[in-house]
């Protein structure tokens, strides 16, 4: 049975990385709603997930390890999640994650006015909700579920071979 589970594990990971992708930048550029800094950051796991499973497709006696790596992956997405719900929530103050572009050393004074133009997202700012809950809370309840799933099937890999 683990065998089963193993031959579509890295299928349903893509599937659910590319899904969770391709609806951030629906969401982005279809719909009109601009991303946060943080909601920028919080793509990069899947990315990362993406990349790994393509490896995974070409090296697969890495297999353990690459399960490892997501895990990992997924568990400090959840951390990031968290702490952008966090600051969502009012219980974080933003920090410079949240503020990179004006934190930058800017010299010239119309890149200064340029800067000061454009309307830049706040973190705490939730600019699109699914039945009641943004897209923080989402991406917590996947990437915690897939933390946990993950680590559960490392640690059961050797058992189950």
């Amino acid at each position: 049975m683990f065998n089963l589970s193993k031959k579509y594990l890295f299928t349903g990971i893509f599937l659910i990385s590319f899904i969770a992708l391709i609806s951030a930048y629906f969401i982005e550029y279809v719909l009109g709603h601009q991303p946060c800094n943080l909601c920028v950051y919080e793509r990069i796991p899947y990315f990362l997930a993406i990349l790994i499973v393509l490896i995974n497709s070409k090296y697969n006696k890495l297999e353990k390890y690459l399960i490892l790596s997501l895990a990992i992956i997924f568990l400090i997405a959840t951390i990031l999640s968290l702490y952008h719900l966090g600051i969502e929530q009012g219980f974080i103050q933003e920090s410079l994650l949240c503020d990179l572009e004006k934190g930058a050393n800017i010299v010239d004074k119309d890149e200064i006015l340029k800067q000061l133009q454009q309307k830049n997202i706040s973190c705490k700012d939730v600019t699109f909700k699914i039945f009641g809950l943004s897209l923080t809370n989402y991406n917590i309840i996947i990437s915690l579920l897939l933390t946990i799933g993950l680590t559960k099937i490392y640690f059961g890999y050797e058992k189950n071979r």
